[in-house]
């Protein structure tokens, strides 16, 4: 099988000639990384207005091992489900979570996935400078309207302090794990195909 321009759990997943077996398929897994990014907001530090959580990882993840369209699907289905009440943001859940100063990294989380996904699905992730770069990328983009929005609470002077500086050595941890599991993932991959 090729692997040129499948994410890996395209690679690795059966595949299906069914088109409801393959919507199927397609739903549970947005559902599934919608659920892994909503227990990863409950893997949290807190710090202040914005607390250290592993849903950036959760994020990157889902971008890179659904594609951009089902990652940013997902990632679409973890924030209307938490407006609509599920309790699975770091601080809860329900509409009136829009006017909360970590609203605007939430929408980032969609932008995030789509652009993570889409560098997957041209391979980026089969090298560890690409995978890394990727992840990179993608946290940049997670954090642009994340800090953005914040801004409007705290004021852009202290917008970094208070936003972005505190996540920087867990978000470059994270960055490099992805960075070097997700190549030698595909080196298994690869070497199961031969």
């Amino acid at each position: 099988m090729k692997t040129k321009n499948l994410t890996l759990l395209e690679a690795v997943m059966p595949k299906f000639e069914n088109k409801a077996l393959v919507l199927i398929k397609d739903i549970g897994l947005i559902l599934s990384f919608a659920i892994l990014t909503g227990i990863s907001a409950k893997l949290k530090i807190e710090i202040g207005l914005v607390p250290i959580t592993m849903q950036t990882l959760a994020v990157l993840l889902t971008g890179a091992l659904l594609g951009s369209k089902r990652g940013a699907l997902s990632q679409l289905t973890y924030l209307l489900m938490g407006l609509a009440g599920v309790p699975w943001f770091a601080r809860g859940g329900g509409i009136a979570y829009i006017s909360s100063p970590t609203f605007g990294y939430l929408i980032g989380f969609i932008f995030s996935a789509y652009f993570v996904g889409w560098l997957c699905e041209k391979g980026w992730e089969k090298s560890i400078e690409g995978a890394i770069l990727t992840m990179f990328f993608g946290n940049l983009i997670l954090y642009l309207p994340g800090l953005f929005w914040l801004g409007k609470f705290v004021g852009l002077e202290k917008v970094l302090a208070v936003g972005l500086y505190p996540f920087i050595f867990g978000d470059l941890f994270k960055i490099l794990l992805a960075g070097l599991v997700l190549p030698m993932a595909w080196k298994l991959v690869k070497r199961s195909e031969n």
